[in-house]
């Protein structure tokens, strides 16, 4: 079993910062992928970026990309989600989530564990 734990969310003005963390527990095995999702309201979840722990390999979606960077804190087992020059339109609750095979999948169905979110919101 893998448990995950966000947090870092929070109000930020539109061109500022906050920064993600994912904290995981239990079995965590090198070729999974750690994966940053977002949920707006009355929108299906979205894909932010996704890391695969073996070799740090990051695939981030089009609308984050030069903005959003992952990191990883392998002694903690923590993923951070750098969010820089924020948008309106990145308001959303934004979730971690394990996939435990290495395929860096793009979509909430190909992720096996998750975490409860945390809200982030940027004004104009």
């Amino acid at each position: 079993q893998v448990q995950l734990v966000e947090s870092g969310g929070g109000l930020v003005q539109a061109g500022g910062s906050l920064r993600l963390s994912c904290a995981a527990s239990g079995r965590i095995s090198a070729w999974w992928a750690m994966g940053w999702f977002r949920q707006a309201p009355g929108k299906e979840r979205e894909f932010v970026a996704t890391n695969r722990w073996s070799d740090s390999l990051t695939v981030y979606a089009d609308s984050v990309k030069g903005r959003f960077t992952v990191s990883r804190d392998n002694a903690k087992n923590t993923v951070l989600l750098q969010m820089n020059r924020l948008k309106p339109e990145d308001t959303a609750v934004y979730y971690c989530a394990v996939d435990t095979s290495p395929v860096l999948g793009r979509t909430a169905e190909t992720y096996d564990y998750w975490g409860q979110g945390t809200q982030v919101t940027v004004s104009e």
